[in-house]
């Protein structure tokens, strides 16, 4: 039989680190429901592991099912989007996750999706089975995924679950979070394939060059969008793709990313007003992408 000072001492002695880390964990995923995933490549199959069990993933072209009012998390590539939401029940599709990059927004206005649930990734999954990376730099050790919108802090809390970082953001600290994203793809991708660099090596070896890009895009991104920026969007972005220094580079997916820019300069220029990015505009006639 225990004394009560032995009793006392075994109940409050002091957990580890790892045990303390290991309930916040169990905490969360008790917390968590059934997920609907629509597609099974990395990042879905990632997030499925992170989840309680029960999740249904769906591959392409498949119905997409699952327990209404759950998120339907959509992991698929920009140019599927429409084919995901024409294969949702329209009372479900406000259930809809995007997790894409790109300029989401307009399209999903168009749709009547534009309150949907959307999530800013910096985790990366190397290959199937692997556990994610969390995207934390020497700028934001606290980590930069981000949520948005209804499913919001269902998403949070499943990624916490998974040892990952996300911050559930308002609407105007989202757009521009957004924003900076969008800025840091276009910018290093563009810049890299340039000059046939990875990531890195656009971070190191061609800092002002890439430091111009960003802020021209900023400068313009923010003034068509109405947000202010919060400052340091140079430090952040360079901080994180020394983060994820062995990326590769190409300019893709252009009607979601630079393509946005692009249609800030062919706005102004037909508007008899100068391009608010004309160091992007050159950049990309150099790769060929206009």
């Amino acid at each position: 039989m225990l004394t009560s000072s032995k009793a006392s001492s075994l109940a409050f002695k002091r957990a580890s680190p790892t045990q303390l880390r290991a309930a916040r964990m169990t905490c969360n995923a008790s917390k968590q429901q059934a997920w609907t995933i629509v597609g099974g490549g990395r990042v879905g199959l990632a997030l499925a592991d992170m989840g309680p069990g029960g999740d249904v993933v769906v591959g392409r072209g498949q119905k997409i099912e699952g327990p209404a009012g759950s998120p339907i998390v959509v992991c698929t590539r920009n140019d599927d989007l429409q084919a995901v939401v024409d294969l949702t029940a329209p009372e479900r599709r406000k259930d809809l996750v995007f997790i894409q990059n790109g300029m989401l927004q307009p399209w999903l206005d168009a749709r009547g999706l534009g309150g949907n649930t959307q999530v800013l990734v910096y985790f990366a999954v190397a290959k199937k089975g692997d556990k994610p990376t969390d995207g934390k730099t020497d700028v934001n050790p606290e980590g930069l995924t981000a949520a948005f919108g209804p499913h919001a802090q269902a998403v949070a809390d499943r990624l916490h679950a998974g040892g990952l970082s996300c911050k559930v953001l308002g609407a105007a600290d989202f757009q521009r979070a957004m924003l900076e994203k969008l800025v840091w793809i276009s910018a290093f991708m563009a810049v890299g394939a340039k000059h046939k660099a990875n990531v890195g090596q656009v971070e190191s070896a061609h800092t002002a060059e890439v430091s111009d890009i960003i802020q021209e895009l900023c400068a313009a991104g923010a003034a068509e969008l109405g947000v202010g920026l919060a400052g340091g969007e140079v430090a952040r972005l360079l901080a994180y793709a020394r983060s994820v220094a062995h990326f590769p580079t190409a300019v893709k997916e252009f009607p979601w990313r630079n393509g946005w820019f692009y249609g800030l300069s062919q706005k102004a220029l037909a508007a008899g007003q100068p391009d608010p990015c004309p160091k992007h505009t050159a950049l990309l006639r150099e790769v060929g992408a206009i």
